[in-house]
């Protein structure tokens, strides 16, 4: 008896590699299109009554002279019609900043200093020294920022509190960085630029899930109810963005984006330093809900797995068709990018978008590891 077999179909893998390549598109298309273009076509809420609540603005600092010395004037002069204190916490340091702030109360009275001389117990990082300057504010309405951060306007405190209507209880803002020469410095400001158009409009499409604490408000009320950092004390990081995961919701958060509501930090100028910086951040991520874990990670796969694909697709698929698809996330994208960028008042780097998305190939690479190990302690 004679055995005949059919022939077995051969894969083709150029196949698999176009469609896998053409559904990843798909699914970054579905982000530009749902979640970021939200930046690039925001326009603010029209309000039918403006308000300007009584302000507290915190600071917890660390050996952090200098910057007191640079940045903290700026915040002291700001032009706002209601009452509003700047609340500086001093948190064990052993520089100048001491005497710096004995000076600067001398000319400016909206500033409280208040003393730490002692560590707090099992509580890592700056969440004792922001618990404690949230007790002493005398308003209801908390801005927060950092020693680094410089307003970009004296009309950051106003433009910032008018994020509040009735419902309100969070403000998200951004905070970005000078700019400065060098490539580092573009790597930087992308990198924060692009952590933003998605916690921002992640926020806009009713599902916030992080803030930073360079530029983030919300009310002491609800600091106090939600029982502050008690549930993530144990998490050295976390006093932003976890604090938002935990108490953020569709109807409670709003997000200013304005030219005169952006804080500015000094980036690092070492690689070294600006890699211990990311890594230390993204610590917290293991900790967001499921459904924000989910929404990143699908973003985080498919950007990832875009660029090897493509070039994949170039090599094993026509090329035409490989170009197509290309084409039409390049356009879209870049489109999306420019008008966010320019909303965000990071335009100059829109030039480089292309190989600054590129980059992101890399910097996947760099820095996975760090959500899973374990927190560094301190802050």
């Amino acid at each position: 008896m004679r055995f005949t077999f059919a022939a077995m179909p051969l894969i083709n893998w150029g196949e698999i590699i176009f469609f896998t390549f053409a559904a990843i598109t798909a699914v970054q298309l579905f982000y530009y299109g749902w979640f970021f273009s939200r930046i690039a076509f925001f326009k603010p809420r029209q309000k039918t009554k403006t308000q300007h609540h009584p302000v507290s603005v915190i600071v917890c600092a660390r050996d952090e002279d200098e910057n007191l010395a640079r940045n903290l004037p700026g915040l002291l002069v700001q032009s706002y019609p209601s009452t509003y204190e700047v609340v500086v916490v001093n948190d064990n340091s052993l520089d100048d900043s001491k005497y710096i702030l004995q000076e600067l109360k001398k000319t400016f009275k909206s500033l409280q200093v208040v003393e730490l001389t002692q560590e707090a117990v099992h509580i890592q990082g700056k969440k004792y020294p922001l618990s404690i300057g949230i007790r002493e504010a005398k308003h209801e309405v908390l801005l927060l920022t950092d020693a680094d951060c410089v307003p970009a306007s004296e009309y950051w405190v106003e433009k910032m509190q008018d994020g509040y209507s009735d419902d309100t209880e969070i403000v998200l803002g951004y905070g970005a960085y000078h700019k400065k020469k060098g490539l580092l410095n573009k790597l930087i400001r992308f990198e924060t630029f692009h952590t933003a158009l998605q916690y921002l409009s992640y926020a806009l499409a009713g599902i916030p899930y992080m803030g930073v604490g360079r530029n983030l408000s919300y009310r002491k009320n609800l600091f106090f109810k939600t029982k502050g950092f008690s549930s993530i004390n144990h998490i050295p990081s976390g006093d932003d963005d976890l604090f938002v995961n935990k108490t953020a919701g569709q109807h409670n958060t709003a997000v200013v984006i304005d030219p005169d509501a952006v804080t500015r930090s000094i980036p690092k100028t070492t690689w070294a330093g600006w890699l211990r910086q990311k890594a230390r951040h993204y610590t917290t991520a293991r900790y967001y809900k499921g459904k924000h874990k989910f929404l990143l990670g699908l973003y985080f796969i498919t950007q990832f797995l875009y660029y090897p694909l493509l070039a994949a697709g170039f090599v094993f698929f026509d090329w035409k068709y490989v170009l197509g698809v290309f084409g039409i996330r390049f356009l879209f994208q870049g489109y999306i990018l420019y008008k966010s960028m320019k909303k965000m008042g990071e335009q100059d780097l829109w030039p480089w978008y292309l190989f600054l998305d590129m980059w992101m190939f890399f910097y996947y690479i760099i820095f996975a590891p760090a959500l899973w190990r374990k927190p560094r302690k301190g802050w």
